[in-house]
């Protein structure tokens, strides 16, 4: 009898738990707005890239190797070990206030299934149970059926962040780590994480999700392109023109959005347009020229939806600063005053010895 007790103790604190860290209070928006979004997803057993993309419904594997910056040419059945980090890219939508997947993944419902069991150990606690079925509407959380198909409400964010614009990632707190190491390794403020997140580093836990802004790189995209404002994060890849083009961002690269033709398969258009510069035959996306000094890329600028893509000619000088001739004739002055000045000093001291 105390056993059971005991055991159903323990069942109600959990439950309890996982209610009250649930990441819909934490990912906050507030403007409605779509965008792309990162999370960490933890798989508790050995799985593989093709897993992982039906169970996040992924249209295809690129997008999960793209996330994680890994060669184009890992094959879909690579083992991935147990407990292992792997970063899902997902479209979000920001609308009530609150950042969710728009519209995926979509989960089908298996024999022995529970929403509990679906969000805590399927989906490795990155929803709830009950987000779960306020998402699907489902009135009894104990009456879900066989084949059913179930909306999984990730939490996401698509604010601007301090003015700028960032790539929100959902990060799942390791053992041991702390709000200032998040920071330091992501390239934010311990403030920050603190301002998005209301948790400081005495209630923060293992396996807790975190709203972590990364950087995106600086791109040429205009206003007017259907995938306006590309944000690509630091040390991943993504795809855009309908699987045309990719653009990769390295901080090493002056934090400077790097495109060039994929040269994959479009997704909806049968071929891929030109993607040359208007005022230059000789360049195509991500190719360069060097005049002196200055280096003049073609510069993937976005696409519409009549099949075209667009590009502008971006010019990064490598020239050497050199000082204003004014001044350095204002510092050549101030050492001759400086002489002069030390001069009379030296003699003063003469004729006081």
């Amino acid at each position: 009898m105390g056993f059971h007790f005991t055991s159903l103790l323990l069942t109600l604190l959990l439950f309890s738990t996982l209610y009250s860290k649930s990441s819909s209070e934490t990912f906050k928006c507030s403007t409605p707005s779509t965008c792309h979004s990162l999370i960490d997803y933890i798989s508790p057993n050995t799985t593989t890239f093709s897993h992982i993309k039906t169970l996040f419904s992924v249209k295809n594997i690129r997008s999960i190797l793209a996330a994680n910056n890994l060669p184009l040419s890992t094959l879909p059945n690579t083992t991935i070990p147990a407990n292992q980090t792997i970063k899902i890219s997902f479209p979000c939508l920001c609308i009530n206030n609150t950042g969710q997947s728009n519209n995926e993944p979509i989960y089908t419902v298996q024999k022995d299934d529970g929403l509990y069991h679906i969000a805590a150990e399927v989906f490795s606690g990155l929803v709830t149970y009950p987000e779960i079925a306020a998402a699907n509407n489902i009135p009894d959380v104990n009456l879900i059926k066989v084949g059913q198909k179930l909306k999984i409400p990730l939490p996401c964010n698509c604010d601007d962040v301090d003015g700028v614009k960032v790539v929100h990632y959902g990060h799942v707190v390791k053992a041991g780590s702390s709000l200032e190491l998040i920071a330091q390794e992501y390239g934010t403020s311990k403030d920050t994480l603190l301002k998005l997140n209301g948790v400081n580093d005495s209630s923060l836990l293992a396996g807790q999700l975190l709203d972590v802004p990364l950087q995106a790189c600086n791109s040429s995209v205009r206003s007017d392109s259907v995938d306006y404002p590309l944000l690509v994060a630091n040390n991943t890849y993504f795809f855009t023109a309908n699987n045309c083009v990719k653009c990769t961002c390295n901080a090493a690269n002056n934090w400077t959005l790097q495109c060039e033709a994929s040269g994959i398969k479009p997704s909806n258009w049968s071929t891929c347009p030109a993607m040359q510069c208007e005022s230059t035959s000789l360049l195509s996306i991500g190719n360069s020229t060097t005049s002196g000094c200055n280096i003049t890329t073609c510069a993937y600028a976005g696409f519409n939806k009549t099949q075209s893509i667009f590009t502008t000619l971006a010019t990064r000088s490598t020239c050497p600063v050199t000082e204003a001739p004014g001044n350095y004739a204002s510092r050549i002055g101030l050492s001759w005053d400086f002489l002069l000045i030390s001069l009379h000093l030296i003699l003063l001291l003469v004729y006081l010895l």
